[in-house]
């Protein structure tokens, strides 16, 4: 059986890559003090070392068991306890959640309110659901260390949110800004248009240097927030071009009782007019922007929320 030709992309930028791998497939390094970030390359977490124990923050299942290893190496490394005492969800979603089963029941597991319904509704036991919830705001405190946790509405998911270290200088938002990467499909699978776009302008409402935001191999900063920002704000006013200028009645005539093919050739050719020069533009300067799929379905979710939450979705009929 022959293989099939996969296709060539654009080299990835430099500044998007971050640290080498270890022999065991992940990389663990200080943020501030002792504030610590782990990767596998394509997932993120964070972990807070303190004497009372270890507090971590999300457990991805493809790093999996490199976190309690990544968690003895700074242990061992600073003389303090690798025990992990607390848990805290940024969201439910089972690939920043699906190791959580790995640490002792004991754990004190904590998340938004909803991120306990919806765990309790998947009922899945790789991934608890947390005892300790909250609505808007919560402070967690452990052995003199504080990290504000807070919910600003729904976004990449109805239950993401802020996880604040006000004496790290860091905030940990999950799949909203990729550090130096576009958003996979549809704003990176997120459920919440409106609140996705906003998200990172809260973001930069906090006092941070350092950014954790879950995904690929190096932490983000403020620039990196901005970049976003404006990859987003170009596929907006592309898009609301695009629908104001393709007239879609050919698509329509063409198809006549077909309506639904109708309806495809019109968004789509509306889709690929605003996504083109969005791809053109960001290719070389956010990596994976050649990648069309991720341009072009991220556009379709953004050119449908200017139409069905902001409107008009269409003409009035007379």
């Amino acid at each position: 059986m022959t293989s099939p030709a996969l296709p060539d992309y654009a080299p990835i930028p430099r500044s998007s890559l971050g640290p080498a791998l270890n022999d065991q497939g992940y990389y663990v390094g200080r943020v501030e003090r002792n504030l610590y970030w782990v990767t596998d390359g394509v997932y993120q977490s964070a972990f807070l070392t303190t004497r009372d124990g270890v507090v971590l923050f999300d457990a991805p299942p493809t790093i999996g068991h490199n976190l309690q290893r990544a968690i003895d190496e700074i242990a061992a490394a600073n003389g303090v306890s690798n025990q992990v005492t607390h848990l805290v969800y940024s969201h439910h979603h089972d690939d920043h959640a699906g190791a959580a089963s790995l640490f002792d029941r004991n754990v004190v597991r904590v998340g938004h309110e909803e991120t306990r319904r919806l765990l309790l509704r998947d009922n899945d036991p790789a991934r608890p659901a947390p005892e300790v919830t909250f609505a808007d705001r919560y402070t967690l405190e452990v052995a003199g260390e504080r990290v504000e946790l807070a919910w600003h509405g729904p976004n990449h998911s109805p239950d993401n949110i802020f996880i604040h270290f006000p004496g790290h200088d860091t905030l940990m938002l999950i799949d909203v800004v990729n550090a130096g990467w576009v958003p996979i499909y549809n704003l990176n699978l997120s459920e919440d248009v409106p609140g996705y776009i906003q998200a990172p302008a809260t973001a930069l409402s906090y006092p941070w240097t350092h950014f954790i935001c879950g995904h690929l191999g190096r932490l983000a900063t403020r620039d990196d927030v901005a970049v976003h920002q404006a990859y987003i704000a170009d596929i907006e006013a592309s898009a609301r071009e695009a629908l104001a200028t393709v007239d879609p009645t050919p698509f329509y005539m063409r198809y006549g009782e077909n309506a639904w093919a109708g309806v495809k050739a019109h968004l789509d050719t509306v889709t690929d007019r605003a996504a083109a020069p969005i791809i053109a533009k960001y290719t070389g300067v956010l990596a994976a922007a050649d990648i069309e799929i991720f341009t072009r379905t991220t556009t379709f979710a953004i050119m449908q929320s200017l139409r069905l939450d902001r409107g008009p979705s269409g003409p009035v009929h007379p």
